[in-house]
């Protein structure tokens, strides 16, 4: 949970999925994520979160249905999205976040 405050804490924007192995939705999220995170590169951080072995993170950013993604800046959601979204979606959302 520190690492977790102290990368969302970061000052770029965090893009942050949380999802299950067992979802169909979120397994294709995951080559859509690896695209976004290799066009910025380390101008944004994206990390994975497992809703199952992360039960109480997930409580706390109310997550109620997967994927769920969030984008953090300076600690703060600033962006969340519900189910699979594109990379161009992703995209325009985290550049609206980049310092």
């Amino acid at each position: 949970m520190d690492e977790f405050n102290k990368i969302i804490g970061d000052s770029k924007p965090t893009l942050v999925d949380f999802f299950a192995t067992w979802c169909g939705p979120c397994k294709m999220q995951a080559p859509i994520l690896e695209e976004v995170k290799n066009k910025f590169g380390d101008k944004v951080n994206v990390i994975k979160i497992d809703v199952d072995k992360n039960p109480a993170l997930s409580q706390q950013y109310r997550v109620q249905s997967i994927p769920t993604l969030i984008v953090f800046k300076n600690g703060e959601p600033v962006w969340r999205g519900y189910g699979l979204h594109q990379a161009s979606q992703l995209e325009e959302k985290l550049n609206e976040h980049l310092s």
